[in-house]
């Protein structure tokens, strides 16, 4: 079986995102990048998967910069097979970036393909379902829990009232939710052999896809500063200042 995962290079999540003096959108400059915390939980997951024998190879693909090179070797880090580099500096809205992946898929047939369930910076949470839809592959989203046996995928998910138990039949797409795992560290050793692993590059018109952007940002601004909290003697005192605040 040949595990398919896609990567995203991300402002890292410790970093306090700055915006645009202009308000164009955020500011990239000199701001440390690094994999989408979700798709590192994709990673993690497809690794255990060739480690317990279920998964013979695992190619990670990403779409964007050269500097996302630096992405898949991470990942190459932490135990994948291979990478795949879709060069592009242009913004790669969800649904190209599905229509992307079909062709990848179809170059690659994997018979699974793990994805992340939003990558931290725009937050669609749209990829996953939308190249199910393109494939008309079965689709699990939001998994705590992956098993694969007899050519099926048991995938466990989370929703509102609990958790649900699908089965799909492979190939398939999965979703990967913050409880699936716990990424490990690459090693040093491991760093230094990803050097070795072999990225192949590619370009979006490959594919036959155009990335020129549907939607266009009006504005980006920073989200209000939240005043300071205060105590209050009773309960009378609070429901007076929250009417004065317009609250209730």
């Amino acid at each position: 079986m040949k595990v398919l995962v896609p990567v995203k290079r991300v402002i890292d999540y410790n970093v306090k995102v700055r915006v645009k003096s202009d308000q164009s959108g955020v500011d990239l400059a000199n701001v440390k990048m690094s994999m989408n915390p979700f798709d590192e939980i994709s990673v993690e997951e497809a690794v255990r998967l060739k480690e317990k024998g279920a998964a013979e190879e695992v190619v990670v693909v990403s779409i964007g910069p050269q500097q996302a090179q630096e992405t898949l070797r991470t990942a190459l880090a932490m135990g994948a097979d291979r990478g795949i580099l879709i060069k592009t500096d242009d913004t790669v809205e969800p649904l190209a970036v599905a229509k992307i992946l079909k062709g990848v898929v179809e170059a690659e047939s994997p018979d699974l393909v793990i994805l992340g369930k939003q990558a931290i910076d725009d937050d669609s949470n749209q990829t996953g379902q939308m190249l199910a839809a393109l494939l008309d592959w079965p689709q699990g989203t939001f998994a705590s829990e992956v098993v694969l046996e007899d050519g099926k995928a048991k995938v466990t998910r989370e929703i509102d009232g609990g958790l649900q138990t699908l089965e799909l039949q492979t190939p398939a797409i999965v979703t990967t939710d913050l409880r699936l795992n716990e990424p490990r560290y690459a090693s040093l050793p491991n760093i230094m052999k990803a050097k070795k692993k072999p990225i192949d590059e590619k370009a979006p018109g490959d594919y036959g896809v155009d990335t020129a952007p549907r939607l266009s940002v009006v504005k980006v601004t920073e989200p209000p500063v939240r005043e300071a909290g205060e105590k209050v003697e009773d309960v009378a005192t609070l429901v007076s200042k929250l009417k004065a605040k317009g609250a209730i």
